[in-house]
């Protein structure tokens, strides 16, 4: 077995692990202060909303030597607009020009092949959208947000409870409010791309963290029968025992996003690459991190508030401090463990066996 393989067995049967629950408040400060920063890039820099949005024209240019800045120069003074420009990987250019009248594209094009010594304007591309389509694009990804959200918190609640749902639709409000944040800080372009991105992040997100909520659910049936574990320590149990496949699976699922993102976007400059590359590779580092760092913990704080765990809790520690007091460990039985107890039946078969024999 290797050495991570190992690491998480011993992290699954609770043999090492990370007081998560614990230093929560430190996870919490991290979050509130990336948050903070994400709305205040929003306030102060905005998007960068694309046609789709805001409406406006896109060219594409056969494979010219002209320049990014150059380029730029000329559809600024032929729109009489802000232009973006992208050198896509084969030599040709995309100029992206928002709020451009759908009439005046035709002389806009016309006055760009000139200037980039096109000799036939119909071999530059034109896409044009208007903005009242770019209304419609931003209201249905608003309502499909909306109701994804919905019906996330209505699932989560039956098939758990609606602490677990609360805790959920809040990492994943934290994933959606740093992903948009990243978005306004590097300055990327929002297309419908970015949408696709978005949503499918919080799905990934939420699966990330289901994963441990089923775990917490299971473990923590008949938790009032037993003296030797909270809920938080049981809550910190289930972080524990699936962290390693938590790892291996946001690893797997970054790397060949990073590979759209740093050489599909960066290095060939394909503009749509990076559109949603962004919100993936961003969207699902803060997934997984939510899914331990937020969800869980917050799941603990809202449970450790019912009389019942605040029971429990009081017996446990007077349990542990009567241990403690002389000298001995806990030996209550062994919750969430359940090794011990099919060892045990072993051994009192193995000694029948004997008997009888």
């Amino acid at each position: 077995m290797s050495k991570l393989g190992d690491l998480g067995a011993r992290l699954h049967r609770g043999e090492v692990g990370y007081d998560f629950i614990g230093n929560r408040r430190i996870w919490y400060g991290i979050s509130i202060l990336i948050t903070i920063t994400a709305i205040v890039a929003l306030a102060v820099r905005g998007l960068n909303m694309g046609i789709e949005f805001q409406g406006g024209a896109v060219f594409t240019t056969p494979k010219t030597d002209v320049s990014v800045s150059q380029a730029t120069e000329y559809a600024k003074e032929a729109s009489g607009h802000e232009a973006l420009v992208q050198k896509l990987g084969n030599g040709s250019l995309r100029i992206q020009v928002g709020g451009l009248d759908t009439d005046k594209s035709d002389q806009v094009r016309a006055e760009l092949a000139k200037d980039l010594n096109v000799s036939d304007e119909t071999k530059i591309a034109a896409e044009i959208v208007g903005p009242s389509w770019g209304d419609q694009i931003a209201t249905k990804a608003w309502t499909g947000l909306g109701v994804f959200m919905i019906l996330v918190v209505i699932y989560l609640a039956i098939a758990f409870e609606w602490r677990m749902a609360v805790a959920a639709l809040v990492a994943l409000i934290h994933d959606l409010t740093i992903t948009v944040g990243i978005y306004s800080l590097v300055g990327f372009e929002v297309t419908v791309g970015t949408v696709i991105g978005l949503l499918t992040i919080l799905g990934y997100s939420l699966y990330d963290t289901v994963v441990v909520f089923d775990s917490l659910k299971e473990q923590t049936k008949g938790i009032t029968k037993q003296t030797r574990w909270t809920y938080s320590d049981i809550a910190n149990r289930s972080i524990n025992g699936t962290l390693v496949r938590s790892i291996n699976t946001t690893v797997v699922a970054l790397l060949p996003v990073a590979g759209l993102l740093f050489i599909g976007g960066g290095v060939l400059g394909a503009g749509m690459l990076n559109d949603i590359s962004l919100s993936l590779f961003v969207g699902l580092a803060a997934g997984a991190y939510s899914s331990i760092f937020i969800a869980t913990p917050l799941v603990a704080d809202l449970k450790e508030r019912e009389p019942a765990m605040q029971a429990l809790k009081k017996r446990v520690l007077a349990k542990r401090a009567a241990a403690a007091a002389k000298g001995e460990s806990v030996d209550g039985d062994e919750y969430g463990d359940p090794e011990p107890a099919v060892v045990g039946q072993r051994s009192r078969r193995g000694r029948s066996s004997e008997r009888r024999g």
